[in-house]
């Protein structure tokens, strides 16, 4: 498996108070743990467990993942934005691995 990628839509400007809609996609095999190789040994699980979103420091959304969610996982959320600042998004691994992904908004 490459290294995963994440990729992330956040519209660059809003307007103060508006209600805005984010998409996540990163790709990764999402290995359940339940499929066997060539030789019949089971492949080791190994899926993006922990999603987070924070914006400025505090918290906008994060859920849990299961061996049941497909490969690439995508997530669509939407926040209501005040003020201009930075989304940082963080997807952790089964093994520790931590992928991120930051981007701004400017807000009018």
């Amino acid at each position: 498996m490459a290294t995963p990628k994440p990729r992330v839509k956040v519209p660059a400007k809003a307007t103060k108070g508006e209600v805005i809609t984010i998409k996540t996609l990163i790709s990764h095999d999402m290995e359940s743990g339940q499929r066997k190789d060539k030789d019949g040994k089971p492949i080791p699980r190994k899926i993006i467990n922990r999603f987070t979103c924070t914006f400025n420091g505090q918290p906008v959304f994060a859920c849990d993942m299961a061996p049941a969610i497909s490969a690439n996982p995508y997530l669509e959320f939407t926040a209501k934005v005040m003020e201009s600042g930075t989304f940082t998004f963080t997807w952790v691994d089964d093994d520790g691995s931590v992928y991120t992904a930051d981007n701004t908004i400017a807000v009018q």
